[in-house]
């Protein structure tokens, strides 16, 4: 087989590939608004929570250096006695 006969094999594959994937195939998300508007709707449900989660970690941090800090503050009292 001479390489023009390869390279023309090649390009019937593909052509034949993207007609099948074209007709049989998943569309893409540019074809698809309603997909793209849940999935803009979900990436924003999913900051906001991750907004929240951080937001409660920063508050559970201060709690535990505060905690640390009145631990070490009784300690040092009760040395003082």
């Amino acid at each position: 087989m001479n390489p023009f006969e390869m390279v023309a094999i090649i390009v019937v594959s593909v052509m034949i590939a993207s007609v099948l994937r074209a007709k049989y195939g998943r569309r893409s998300r540019r074809d698809e608004g309603e997909v793209d508007t849940r999935d803009h709707a979900e990436r924003i449900r999913l900051e906001q929570e991750v907004k929240q989660l951080k937001e409660r970690l920063h508050v559970l941090e201060r709690i535990a250096v505060e905690k640390e800090n009145s631990l070490a503050r009784e300690i040092d009292q009760l040395r003082d006695r």
